[in-house]
């Protein structure tokens, strides 16, 4: 009787949680299809307001490009050229304030403190439009300065500052390179200000003073490896002497390897030092190249700038777009004021 009654029981917590089960199936089911009902529904409704508006949207499309078309016809035309560069000894910070700060006299029409710094006449200074820098962002810079952080701290402090956090907090100075852009009405005479942008930066003498003491001590690192080489391969040719002139003194017969294994002699180590003398060597090496100077310049400035063109800098497609986005919004606040005036 007891056994039938615990048999029901479970029967009716199966049923129960299949019921569960089910309801959350439904649910689950009608909420995609509301979802997706939405969104034909949003769709359908945008669709039947650009029908029953599309004059009005075409005039405003059709009046802001006629005045795109007068400010593009009557524009000067603009020139651009750009310069790539590497800081060093983080001199990133400093480059970035020069180049805003050029660009401030600019946007102030400043053209005298233009033509000094630059030393340009007064035409040419009046044509500089725009001074930008931007770094030019790579995964790998921030996938090498990570690695960088954990070979120079201890295990437990990486352990609290993941790699999601490091990324979080890299910034646009710390990328390896970066690209300044200059615009201009001219197209000559972009080659005449590279070196000045440059040496605003080289000229400090905190930058300087880390580059000279940098490469003192990579010099000094190259030139020990160097004698360190040089030992090893003395070395080297001794213990090949020695070898010689053991196997002069032995007698003649068949040496059998009872072990099956062969020791690692030492000519083998002196081998293996040479090698990693020569890989340290050549980490100098490209150490050298690449802090020899405060800036590494990629790519100067070309001679003659490129022509600013593009549909997004085209004033006939902007003054388009902006004059249907108007109407637009103009159209969706009539509606919702005569939504509100009849809101109960």
């Amino acid at each position: 009787m007891s056994t039938k009654q615990n048999n029901n029981e479970e029967e009716v917590d199966l049923g129960s949680l299949f019921l569960i089960i089910g309801k959350g199936f439904s649910n689950l089911f009608n909420f995609i299809g509301n979802f997706f009902q939405g969104i034909f529904h949003a769709v359908i409704k945008s669709l039947v307001f650009l029908k029953k508006n599309l004059r009005s949207i075409a005039i405003a499309t059709f009046i802001g490009g006629v005045l795109g078309l007068v400010i593009e016809f009557n524009k000067t035309d603009l020139f651009e050229a750009e310069l790539l560069l590497e800081p060093n000894f983080k001199s990133t910070r400093q480059l970035y304030n020069n180049v805003n700060y050029y660009n401030d006299l600019v946007k102030q029409k400043d053209t005298a403190s233009l033509q000094k710094i630059f030393n340009l006449d007064q035409t040419v200074a009046a044509s500089l439009k725009k001074f930008e820098i931007a770094p030019i962002p790579t995964d790998s810079d921030i996938i090498n300065s990570y690695n960088s952080l954990i070979l120079s701290v201890d295990t437990l402090t990486i352990k609290s500052y993941d790699y999601k956090d490091f990324k979080a907090s890299f910034t646009e100075y710390d990328y390896k390179f970066h690209k300044v852009t200059v615009t201009a009405e001219k197209n000559d005479v972009f080659d005449k200000l590279g070196d000045v942008i440059i040496s605003s930066v080289v000229n400090n003498n905190y930058l300087n003073r880390i580059k000279t003491i940098s490469n003192k001590s990579l010099n000094r690192t190259d030139s020990l490896y160097r004698q360190n080489l040089i030992q090893v391969d003395t070395l080297r040719n001794v213990y090949m002497k020695v070898m010689i002139e053991e196997s002069k003194k032995q007698t003649s017969g068949t040496s059998i390897d009872l072990g099956g294994q062969k020791s690692k002699t030492k000519e083998i180590d002196l081998f293996e030092t040479n090698r990693k003398i020569n890989q340290d060597l050549e980490k100098i090496g490209m150490r050298k190249s690449t802090k020899y100077e405060v800036i590494n310049v990629l790519s100067n400035f070309q001679r003659i700038g490129t022509e600013v063109k593009g549909v997004t800098k085209n004033y006939v497609f902007l003054l388009g777009a902006l004059g249907a986005g108007l109407m637009i919004l103009c159209l969706l606040l009539r509606q919702l004021n005569t939504y509100l005036e009849n809101y109960k």
